[in-house]
């Protein structure tokens, strides 16, 4: 086992975190522990958390597994798709932190993303159409219903136009490394405690691209038109003088969001995983014993 390896135990430490920690923030649109949403709670989403958390870190496993395992676990005890997005964005970090040969997660990751087999496929197609998401997978090519005739890398690429998950796996998960991480310790820099830096995360990503999950529920124009009001709310954010008048922005986003029935989540997801792998990167950055 190499000493960079993250164990197990601070895998599904650092998944239930981030999990929880995104629930903090008042992300516009998405569920929160200020405001549900979608007929969702907080309260969901963290016993979602903990019973994906173990098959996430599951040591020895693949990312197909850690897929496959995580999505049955949440479906099992809260019986409905709260974390698909999560799982897949996470599987692939775990994997990098649990295998990981030296202390680059963004390097172990693109390492990861590069061996994924038709097992893996095969594992992530069974979890997906078990989660059902409304429109992912719906697809002329690579149907998550039949049998997977592919690496999970060529599937994902295939998707990559029109899902902003799948785009990650074909693009060494960019997004997460760059703006979601960048965000992240700007917002620290400016001096903004764990709730508003995780909220600087989800506008960031909220106004870089149409969130995926909106598209495939209301269509591009509708998506296009969050963004653009997504790039104003960041815009105000930024400038906001402190913590409550920032958040009373974001609240009154979120109720203009939740009233249309728009929930971004694909941008929440975005920002779990950000915040995963900010604490797998510390763990991996801490100095390691030879011998």
């Amino acid at each position: 086992m190499s000493t960079f390896a993250v164990a197990p135990q601070d895998i599904a430490t650092a998944f239930v975190a981030a999990c929880a920690a995104e629930l903090q923030a008042p992300k516009p649109g998405n569920v929160h522990v200020f405001a549900e949403g979608h007929d969702m709670t907080a309260a969901d989403f963290l016993v979602s958390a903990k019973a994906a958390a173990p098959l996430i870190a599951a040591p020895h496993s693949s990312v197909g597994a850690r897929i496959e395992g995580a999505v049955e676990a949440t479906w099992a005890r809260v019986g409905q798709n709260t974390n698909l997005g999560i799982i897949l964005l996470c599987a692939p970090l775990a994997q990098a932190a649990a295998t990981a040969q030296s202390a680059d997660l963004r390097h172990e990751t693109r390492r990861v993303l590069q061996a994924l087999d038709m097992n893996d496929a095969g594992a992530a197609f069974r979890a997906i159409a078990l989660a059902r998401p409304a429109g992912l997978g719906d697809a002329p090519e690579h149907d998550v219903h039949a049998p997977a005739e592919t690496t999970l890398l060529e599937a994902m690429r295939a998707a990559a136009g029109r899902d902003r998950i799948a785009w990650q796996y074909a693009n060494g998960f960019a997004d997460i490394f760059d703006l979601g991480l960048e965000t992240l310790a700007e917002a620290r820099k400016r001096g903004a405690d764990a709730p508003l830096a995780t909220l600087s995360v989800y506008a960031a990503f909220l106004a870089a691209f149409p969130d995926s999950h909106i598209v495939r529920k209301h269509g591009l124009a509708v998506a296009e038109a969050v963004r653009d009001d997504a790039a104003l709310f960041e815009t105000h954010l930024k400038s906001a003088e402190g913590r409550d008048a920032a958040f009373e922005l974001a609240l009154k986003f979120d109720r203009a969001l939740k009233g249309r029935g728009l929930n971004p989540g694909t941008s929440a997801d975005l920002t779990v995983a950000a915040l995963f792998a900010d604490y797998l990167a510390a763990i991996l950055a801490r100095p390691r014993k030879n011998g």
